[in-house]
């Protein structure tokens, strides 16, 4: 690593395969919005050979972000995929959107890969959303390495951001993270700027320069060694203090000259391992240039230092009746187990599904079962189907090159699975198994839809299951109370695609309407009501007279009828009726429309006719009833409180806390979780939290993240239920 000046012929014009997973290194590069990632894919690309100009594949498309929406949008929307290949080694690389509303696809990508490259831009520093993803990666112990972008920038300072890196990621020991190389600056243009011209190894203390544009090495001068000896020497110590060699510190220390090869090997597998976390740097090859700076010392870090797919731990299987499976890792002659990581559709192929093996080898014209269960409360039935895979193809850009096989370890395309959705487990026919999800967070912003036209109407419901099939992060909800479409979908960016794929995919045209909540009406206090329903217009008439009384009950009682007439005054065989007709009023509602609930509904008296009385006459009188028994007292609205928990830094607990109770929210308590982070937990009303998606996310900078849960319906304000009141005598 750093040793290393080879020309490689590349790939392009073929499909990049793997015989074998110790070939193959699969990487998810993670950063936020604008930090550099997809310019750094087509960097490497570019270096590896596999593009014909920065950027650019053989029909001129780009190697990432070539979604017609991604185009529109100038930023990712969705995790892409790009092989290449390097000194043997095939080479996935994950391209993973920085924009907070698509953390979906970085799930996604950091599933199927099995190393990860936070990208950090010198002019922006990290983010707080950066910062809980690679405490999610340190959870799990998945090897980190960061690479810093933008030096270019006029006010870029490579060390300052090293240190800055260090004091995010690196909380717990401050010296597993620190550079490789070091950038050197040419001399300075008219604008007064030095451009980072080459870099300095600092365990090699080689130089590499890339001012003509593609990598050259050479030994530094004299004066140059100088600057870099406190750095070799705190790397040198870095890479020693996480070695398995328990006596190399002591001869270090004692003045021992440790050779560069146990070095290097010993910081290759501290990086495997996940105990140290090298920082690099990069930036895109100008005009003309086979090589950007940086980029040939990232692929030795990825091919030489990332750990290989047998080094990845086994997603835990089960059998479809969930029966623990133990599986060998990465053994590519076991069963056959692979997962759905992203589904997509194409206007010409069809739905195409990007695979990773995890074990077995998957093959052409198989016949696979597909298995995806514990999606429901999303919108995604369990199924267990059978299905025949079409071909086997690797991606680049809007290409699909077919491939003949995929080992354990790799990752594919795999066309025409019809009913495979993302989340969903692939294996043998005859013996069919099931990989536990990946977490995937909860969609908490409420977006009302519906069709624009009625030709879109008859296109919509399939539609929004092709869109919800493809991402698990978006819920369908059929709203049975207000008898809205909801799509549930992560901020507003994220709805916004969406609505655009159902459009320009799908042909689905719709408007987006104001989400209403699921209001309840109930009575205040005790009150009666005479129903009478008595019509003579020829012929069989209509007559049913009942007495009723309504009380209030406790919250979460529903509707309960009880039958108090004596004396035959209404008729057995009618009593169902009176009871069918107030039930069917209780869900229309008495004021404003909304389902009453939580009272007893008691018939006490009634009259009846011989030959004018019927089951219909007698809904319609329980109906009138219970509508005058509204008449005679206070109907209250009851709105959903939701129980909300926030997880936020600590920094921002005093702004979660008052903006919680500006929503009528009721705080109930807060406690410390882990280091820095504070657990705030509050009932709030729904009607205050629509938006808190988005709300949250600007008041704590993208720090924190909320959950909400159903808790109860109760008693809404006067005056808010007033304006609801007169907006429902309004629309009807």
């Amino acid at each position: 690593m750093g040793d290393k000046a080879q020309t490689h012929p590349g790939a392009a014009g073929r499909a990049v395969a793997a015989d074998h997973p110790a070939s193959v290194r699969n990487v998810v590069l993670v950063g936020h919005s604008g930090s550099g990632k997809t310019t750094l894919v087509e960097a490497l690309a570019l270096t590896a050979g596999a593009v014909n100009r920065a950027g650019r594949v053989e029909d001129g498309g780009t190697v990432s972000d070539y979604d017609e929406i991604e185009h529109r949008q100038q930023r990712s929307v969705q995790l892409s995929l790009a092989p290449v290949e390097w000194d043997g080694f095939k080479i996935n690389i994950l391209d993973t959107p920085g924009y907070a509303d698509f953390v979906g696809e970085l799930r996604a990508g950091l599933r199927a890969a099995d190393a990860a490259l936070f990208v950090v831009s010198a002019s922006d520093g990290v983010d707080g959303s950066t910062r809980m993803v690679w405490e999610e990666c340190q959870a799990v112990g998945m090897p980190r390495a960061i690479v810093i972008t933008h030096l270019e920038a006029a006010r870029a300072d490579f060390e300052e951001m090293t240190r800055v890196c260090a004091e995010a990621f690196g909380a717990d020991d401050p010296d597993a993270v620190l550079p490789l190389y070091l950038p050197l600056r040419g001399p300075e243009g008219p604008d007064g700027h030095a451009p980072v011209t080459g870099l300095i190894g600092l365990l090699s203390q080689k130089l590499f320069d890339y001012a003509s544009g593609e990598r050259k090495e050479s030994e530094p001068g004299e004066d140059q060694l100088p600057h870099i000896a406190e750095a070799r020497n705190r790397l040198i110590e870095g890479i020693i203090a996480e070695s398995e060699d328990e006596t190399l510190m002591d001869r270090y220390l004692g003045g021992e000259q440790i050779d560069v090869k146990t070095l290097i090997d010993d910081l290759e597998r501290a990086v495997a391992r996940g105990t140290f976390f090298p920082v690099l740097a990069a930036a895109p090859a100008a005009e003309g240039a086979r090589q950007g700076l940086g980029t040939v010392e990232l692929l030795e870090l990825i091919t030489g230092g990332f750990p290989t797919p047998f080094e990845h731990p086994m997603p835990g299987v089960t059998t479809i009746d969930g029966k623990p499976r133990e599986l060998k890792a990465c053994d590519t002659g076991g069963p056959l187990v692979a997962e759905v990581v992203k589904t997509a559709s194409d206007p010409y192929v069809g739905r195409i599904s990007l695979v990773r093996v995890f074990s077995g080898t998957l093959r052409p014209d198989e016949t696979v079962h597909v298995s995806g269960h514990g999606l429901a409360d999303r919108g995604h039935e369990d199924h267990d189907v059978d299905e025949r895979i079409g071909a086997l193809s690797t991606p680049f850009g809007k290409q699909q090159r077919p491939v003949t096989h995929a080992v354990a370890g790799d990752l594919v395309c795999v066309a025409k699975l019809g009913r495979a959705e993302t989340g969903d487990t692939l294996s043998a026919k005859d013996d069919p198994l099931l990989m536990e999800p990946w977490q995937m967070p909860d969609p908490l912003l409420p977006v009302a839809i519906q069709a624009h036209s009625k030709a879109d109407e008859d296109k919509l419901s399939q539609g929004l299951s092709r869109l919800v099939a493809e991402d698990p992060t978006m819920r369908l909800e059929q709203n049975q109370d207000t008898h809205q479409v909801v799509l549930w979908c992560l901020g507003e960016a994220h709805s916004d695609v969406a609505l655009e794929r159902l459009r320009s995919r799908y042909g689905v045209q719709v408007d987006v309407v104001p989400h209403r909540v699921s209001l309840r009406e109930t009575f205040a206090t005790k009150a009666a009501g005479r129903g009478r329903h008595v019509k003579q217009s020829g012929g069989h008439g209509q007559y049913a007279i009942c007495e009723i009384e309504v009380e209030p009950l406790p919250g979460g009682s529903g509707i309960e009828f009880v039958d108090k007439v004596v004396g035959g005054a209404v008729p057995r065989q009618f009593i169902p009726s009176v009871e069918k007709g107030v039930r069917a009023q209780a869900a229309k509602g008495v004021v404003a429309g909304y389902p009453l609930v939580d009272v007893r509904i008691t018939l006490l008296d009634g009259k009846a006719h011989s030959v004018d009385s019927s089951d219909a006459a007698f809904q319609t009188a329980g109906a009138l009833a219970l509508r005058e028994a509204a008449g005679q007292t206070r109907i209250h609205l009851l709105e959903p409180v939701a129980e909300v928990t926030v997880l936020v830094a600590d920094d921002y607990v005093g702004a979660v806390m008052s903006d919680l109770s500006s929503r009528r929210g009721r705080v109930l308590g807060t406690e410390q979780v882990g280091s820095g982070r504070t657990l705030v937990r509050a009932e709030v009303p729904e009607f205050e939290i629509g938006r808190y998606a988005i709300d949250l996310r600007s008041l704590s900078h993208g720090t924190a993240r909320f959950d909400r849960a159903y808790a109860r319906h109760e008693p809404m304000p006067p005056q808010i239920a007033e304006r609801i009141r007169e907006q429902a005598g309004e629309s009807s």
